[in-house]
C-alpha cells in the first residue's frame, strides 16, 4: 500500500519540510525550508510558514502529516521563550493540516532520533546522515531543518510499518504459536 507522508518540523526561523512516497522503499519526493525573514514581527512570519504549508499540502495531497513536538527538558528555563515560539510554529502546521482534513501525528525529538538512527540522544548530524542515507540522499544540500522533516518521515513510516505488523499478528505470542 502506497503511502505519501508530510513531515513538518516547526520553527519561526525555519520550519523545515519533507514529503515522501512510502512504498516498498521511500522515496523522498521533496524538501525543504520555509524561512520567513527574522525581522518580520512574529504573527507575519506564522502567516508565511501557514501559507507555503497549505500549498505544499494542496501540491503533495498527503495521506497523513507528522509533526514534531516541542521539548523542553528539565532545568531548561532559558529556553522557555525559544520553546513557546516553536509552538507557535507547530500551532500553524497543525492548523495548516487540520483545514485540509490530513491526520496529524506528533513524535517528540526522542522518538525520531530512536526511529531513525536507534539511539535516542543521537546528535542532528547523526539524524541526518542516517535519514539521508536510509533515503539515498547526499547529506550536503539539505539543511538540517529539512533532513529533520525528512526522519519525522521515516519515524511515522516505521510506526505505521509496526503498527501494521501488529494488527496483521505476524508478531504471534509465544503460547499461541503451533
Amino acid at each position: 500500500m502506497s503511502l505519501r507522508i508530510l513531515g513538518i518540523d516547526p520553527g519561526t526561523r525555519h520550519t523545515g519540510y519533507a514529503v515522501i512516497q512510502a512504498d516498498d522503499q521511500p522515496l523522498p519526493l521533496d524538501w525543504g525550508s520555509i524561512s520567513p525573514t527574522a525581522a518580520l514581527p512574529i504573527e507575519q512570519r506564522l502567516n508565511t510558514i501557514h501559507k507555503r504549508l497549505v500549498e505544499l499540502v494542496r501540491q503533495w495531497h498527503p495521506d497523513e502529516v507528522a509533526i514534531e513536538e516541542p521539548f523542553l527538558g528539565k532545568g531548561e528555563r532559558r529556553f522557555v521563550g525559544p520553546a513557546f515560539a516553536v509552538g507557535q510554529a507547530q500551532a500553524v502546521a497543525l492548523v495548516a493540516a487540520t483545514s485540509e482534513g490530513i491526520p496529524i501525528f506528533r513524535y517528540s525529538p526522542a522518538q525520531v532520533k530512536i526511529a531513525v538512527t536507534d539511539y535516542g540522544a543521537a546528535t542532528k548530524e547523526q539524524v541526518q546522515q542516517m535519514a539521508c542515507s536510509i533515503l539515498r540522499l547526499e547529506t550536503s544540500p539539505i539543511s538540517a531543518d529539512a533532513s529533520d522533516a525528512l526522519a519525522l518521515c521515516l519515524c511515522h513510516l516505521h510506526r505505521n510499518q509496526v503498527e501494521g505488523a501488529l494488527s496483521q499478528e505476524i508478531i504471534m505470542p509465544m503460547w499461541s504459536r503451533p
